[in-house]
């Protein structure tokens, strides 16, 4: 018979189409179009920069908390070396009174080694001198202290601790977003790692004053990478870039965006190119980001994963996105 060469009976194409399918059954999702990822970027940018915010702000009250702790535990500790020389003192006292004509009173007290039940005994004896019994009342009020400090120590210890897990989600979440975002960028072909040892540019507008000194900061970090997170000096974060710019001309900002707008809410001035001035800070609607305005419609800002710190034009894509602006 001979073979007959045509169209494969359905059965068999299906047999065939089977067998060229991988052997996990899984059929290849097709990549998204260039427009696709674009937009599918925007929308990260838009909640990593609010993501990023949560973590800097979980990451300050960890370090505030943790700060306060350090402290309360030096005090505590001081302290204890307070008591502990004291109690050295009563215990030279107490062998003391041992000695010289007191032994009910010493053998109590190196029965027991405590320095209250002296105290007591020496009283009810009315064998205690002035001086001894200043070292008593010393002795008694340091321990109390001593207890006190170590109570607020443990309670700032415990809120570091709480401070520390919500830090924890936050970073992990950040993380998952920079992930996506980099795979994106490189896939648009668009990623920029940046240069930490760059040396910037140097600023010539016309800011005066403080807001120059801010700005001339800025300018001298342009082309070193976003980092989220970032405090510089070879990375930074939006907030994290004005924050060190208005430092150096001797402004404290709080350190996230949320804070900042809301540290500013008594200084907020019109968006009106004709009323902002170089140096006013910028933040953009759902304060998921923010920059400074450097004059002549620009601003200079620390954008988003995988690009460097830049000067970009107050267009009609950045004036549809801003909330508000103040002066610091």
């Amino acid at each position: 018979m001979p073979v007959r060469v045509g169209r494969i009976p359905v059965a068999a194409g299906l047999v065939i189409a089977a067998l060229l399918l991988p052997l996990d059954g899984a059929i290849a999702e097709p990549q998204p179009t260039i427009a696709q990822a674009r937009a599918k970027l925007e929308k990260l940018n838009d909640q990593a920069g609010k993501v990023v915010d949560r973590y800097n702000l979980a990451n300050e009250r960890w370090k505030k908390a943790k700060k306060n702790y350090e402290e309360l535990n030096e005090v505590y500790n001081r302290q204890r070396k307070t008591v502990d020389g004291l109690r050295r003192d009563l215990v030279t006292m107490a062998v003391s009174t041992y000695q010289y004509g007191g032994s009910s009173l010493g053998e109590g007290f190196v029965a027991n080694g405590d320095p209250q039940s002296l105290l007591r005994g020496m009283a009810a004896s009315n064998q205690i001198s002035a001086g001894h019994a200043q070292a008593l009342r010393s002795f008694d009020a340091a321990t109390r202290a001593l207890k006190l400090q170590h109570g607020k120590a443990k309670d700032a210890l415990a809120d570091a601790d709480r401070a520390r897990d919500t830090l924890a989600p936050e970073r992990d979440k950040a993380r998952r977003l920079v992930a996506e975002q980099t795979k994106l960028l490189r896939r648009l072909g668009t990623f920029r790692a940046g240069d930490p040892n760059s040396p910037g540019v140097v600023y010539t507008g016309s800011a005066s004053g403080n807001a120059r000194l801010a700005l001339q900061f800025a300018y001298a970090q342009i082309g070193k990478p976003y980092q989220w997170g970032g405090e510089g000096p070879g990375s930074y974060d939006c907030s994290g870039l004005t924050q060190s710019s208005w430092a150096k001309a001797g402004v404290g900002l709080p350190r996230t965006t949320y804070e900042q707008w809301s540290w500013g809410a008594g200084r907020r001035v019109p968006l009106d190119l004709n009323q902002l001035q170089p140096g006013d800070l910028l933040f953009s609607k759902g304060l998921g980001h923010m920059g400074m305005y450097a004059g002549n419609g620009k601003m200079v800002h620390a954008p988003r994963t995988g690009d460097i710190i830049k000067v970009v034009d107050l267009d009609d894509y950045w004036w549809g996105r801003l909330l508000g602006a103040i002066r610091p």
